[in-house]
């Protein structure tokens, strides 16, 4: 599986390379990047305009469905998501306000959105957690209501923030980060989305099988020795962290961390030393085939990735809604 997934990841990476307003053989593609080759157009929109974005895309991709993985296993709930929760909408609204206030510049700017990101990150998912318990029991349709309850609150600050402080030339920033986008990929920036997403990736498989004992509910956790209450606020922050980096260079993105967790477990079940290295790859097959469709379907112009993967995931979210509410009406 993991070989497919990385085949089909390459596959998707040469077709990206070569489609766009600008047609280049694939073949013509696989030469430049094989031989490094640096001069001339085409080589020039392989390298720095195309390629930057793949790799940004691969790594939101695969952060965003990791992200979903283990939110799932931390609320013990199928509808979990970076953007159902409110993480990815509490990171954009960070990242917005860094826009907006015009905080730092350069590496300071650099510094600033990842760390407002990350800090909205984490509150909007301590607030959905909070509000979706009652009583120490979580539902889906508490945590649902919640998510969207925290995401309209976080959409009209946005919203706010943007009527009363935006300039002209700042609109078009913060609608990047409300509607998702890799356009604005550079490989100086890079380093930061890569980095959160192998260091977030390599702690998270070390903690597999504490995540596999949260399924069996916290009472069973606690008797198999693990401190299901510490444990869940540590990866909580650790989740925030690595989507409040990743949102703040690509904008909120959904849906990706609701799919393809749910594909990698039909495929590899449900043990997490086996689904977070699947759903990593599928995630970063999927996103960066969603930008690669999100480029080309209306060339020259350009559909945000985030309509993309909201028209892709809408559909499967219902269905799993209606799904998890017969599933609930049978235990009841």
């Amino acid at each position: 599986m993991v070989v497919g997934l990385a085949g089909a990841l390459v596959a998707v990476s040469v077709a990206g390379l070569a489609l766009g307003a600008v047609w280049i053989p694939p073949g013509h593609v696989l030469e430049i990047v094989l031989n490094g080759e640096r001069t001339g157009a085409f080589a020039s929109i392989v390298w720095d305009v195309r390629m930057p974005r793949i790799v940004l895309g691969a790594a939101v991709g695969a952060g965003l469905a990791v992200a979903g993985v283990v939110l799932q296993a931390l609320v013990r709930n199928a509808l979990a998501d970076p953007f159902l929760l409110g993480a990815s909408s509490g990171a954009s609204a960070g990242a917005v306000v860094v826009v907006v206030l015009g905080v730092g510049a350069g590496v300071a700017t650099a510094v600033a959105l990842p760390v407002a990101a990350f800090l909205g990150s984490l509150g909007a998912l301590v607030v959905v957690y909070a509000l979706a318990r009652h009583g120490g029991v979580m539902t889906t349709g508490r945590l649902v209501l919640a998510g969207v309850a925290v995401q309209y609150v976080l959409s009209a600050f946005t919203s706010l923030v943007l009527v009363v402080a935006a300039k002209a030339e700042q609109v078009r920033a913060v609608l990047f980060w409300t509607l998702g986008g890799l356009g604005a990929a550079r490989w100086e920036d890079l380093w930061v989305p890569v980095g959160a997403l192998v260091v977030g990736v390599g702690v998270l498989l070390g903690l597999a099988r504490p995540l596999d004992l949260l399924l069996a509910g916290e009472e069973g956790a606690r008797t198999l020795g693990l401190d299901a209450g510490r444990f869940r606020a540590g990866v909580f922050v650790l989740v925030s962290l690595v989507v409040g980096v990743l949102v703040a260079f690509s904008g909120a993105i959904g849906f990706v961390g609701l799919m393809v967790p749910h594909a990698a477990r039909m495929v590899v079940g449900a043990g997490h030393r086996r689904v977070l290295p699947v759903a990593a790859l599928g995630g970063a097959v999927f996103l960066t085939a969603a930008d690669l469709l999100a480029r080309t379907v209306a060339a020259p112009e350009e559909i945000p990735v985030g309509v993309v993967t909201a028209l892709a995931g809408g559909p499967f979210f219902l269905w799993l809604l209606r799904r998890s509410g017969r599933v609930e009406g049978m235990r009841s």
